[in-house]
């Protein structure tokens, strides 16, 4: 038996004035994943336990099957991870944003999405100039990068204070005063320190200056959020005994990944935006099934349009999703023999609040010995008329793998 779980990022939203009261997902064409709930069944989960904050590193640990009220330990090491980075001892893995500053508003979380290579150049050139011995950055994939920080004493701080630091992800306070939302804690004036003198490494770099010269914005400031430290997951092949693939185009999913011993596929044009490879990740999930029993590919652009409030564009990667990954997983096993599929968003991330929400969410699975529901398409009035509800995202797998919760 084969298992593929197919992630729309953020796919799922609220019911819309400018869509007569529906919701992206209800406007879509959205036959495959239609197909799907046809074929199968539609059941309502929460991915994201009470009390923790709705984002995609805790709702695929819990799609994946790690509880996260005992595994989740923060985004930053889940992303060091997959960038090869071992945090030793007591560091720190911060996620450091690249974002666009205007006076005190943060007006855009990932400056312009800003390309790698562009990227790359500044962060080397703020580890040059703001990073030592015990504080160390590290370039990722265009906006999002890696800050790591060795607690010695010489910095006055301690791994506890770094960790229950208070620090607000960007994309939650876009359009906010930035003074206002700097970090707080016993940590906050080091962490504040850092991003206020990266404004003056970066305010006259050619990069920025040719970026506003495109009218496109700049990337004149570092974001410090999403702290943690390591954390050692039992592996995915010892709870199931299926070896599996991760297939994104985000540090973090693949992090998650590598530490619960998946293999991380790394797929030509995946970007993690609109632009993303959609058909080649579902083609490589495909060709990964030829020796592995199990596969969860994720695609991000559906969040991306929520974070920016483009609803014209959250629809149109919704269609891509549909299209072009769950269409081409359902064209290759048409009849669903010795196959499963499951098709979610990890959360929600509404256009008219622009970042992630807590509210539970739904998946649609079919395949061989599923039974089928009543349901016939994929969106939010249908999940809330299931009777299904998973209430710990964690076992969303064990329902999908084993039958049973």
């Amino acid at each position: 038996m084969k298992y593929i779980v197919l992630i729309g990022d953020g796919m799922a939203d609220y019911p819309l004035e400018e869509l007569e009261g529906k919701t992206p997902l209800q406007v879509a064409k959205t036959p495959n994943m239609d197909s799907i709930v046809k074929r199968g069944k539609l059941v309502r989960a929460l991915t994201v336990p009470k009390g923790f904050k709705p984002a995609s590193d805790v709702a695929c640990l819990s799609i994946l099957s790690y509880d996260p009220r005992k595994y989740y330990a923060g985004r930053g090491p889940l992303e060091a991870a997959n960038m090869g980075i071992d945090l030793k001892g007591d560091e720190v893995a911060f996620r450091c944003n690249l974002i666009t500053a205007s006076d005190d508003i943060l007006s855009d979380f990932c400056a312009g999405h800003i390309t790698n290579k562009e990227a790359k150049v500044l962060m080397e050139l703020i580890d040059e100039k703001l990073g030592s011995e015990n504080v160390r950055f590290y370039p990722g994939i265009s906006y999002r990068h890696l800050m790591v920080v060795n607690p010695v004493s010489s910095l006055g701080l301690t791994k506890e204070g770094l960790l229950e630091t208070k620090c607000t992800p960007p994309h939650d306070i876009t359009g906010q005063s930035i003074s206002k939302n700097m970090p707080k804690g016993d940590a906050g004036e080091f962490l504040s320190k850092l991003m206020e003198k990266s404004k003056q490494v970066l305010a006259d770099q050619e990069i920025n200056k040719v970026r506003i010269d495109l009218k496109e914005n700049p990337a004149n400031m570092i974001w410090l959020w999403g702290q943690g430290a390591y954390m050692d997951f039992p592996k995915f092949y010892e709870k199931y005994n299926l070896e599996g693939a991760v297939i994104s185009a985000v540090d973090l999913i693949n992090g998650i990944g590598k530490l619960i011993g998946l293999e991380v596929i790394k797929v030509p044009g995946a970007t993690g935006y609109y632009d993303t490879n959609y058909k080649g990740k579902a083609e490589y999930a495909l060709k990964a099934l030829r020796h592995k029993d199990f596969v969860f590919v994720h695609v991000e652009a559906p969040d991306e349009a929520g974070h920016n409030g483009d609803l014209r564009a959250k629809i149109t990667a919704i269609e891509n999703f549909d299209s072009q990954v769950v269409g081409t997983v359902l064209e290759h096993y048409k009849d669903l023999k010795d196959v499963r599929v499951l098709v979610m968003p990890d959360h929600a991330t509404p256009v008219s609040v622009k970042t992630h929400t807590a509210d539970p969410v739904f998946f649609a699975m079919a395949g061989e010995g599923i039974e089928r529901g009543e349901a016939t398409e994929f969106n939010e009035a249908q999940a809330a008329e299931s009777k299904e509800f998973v209430e710990n995202g964690y076992q969303v797998l064990d329902y999908f793998i084993k039958g049973q919760i």
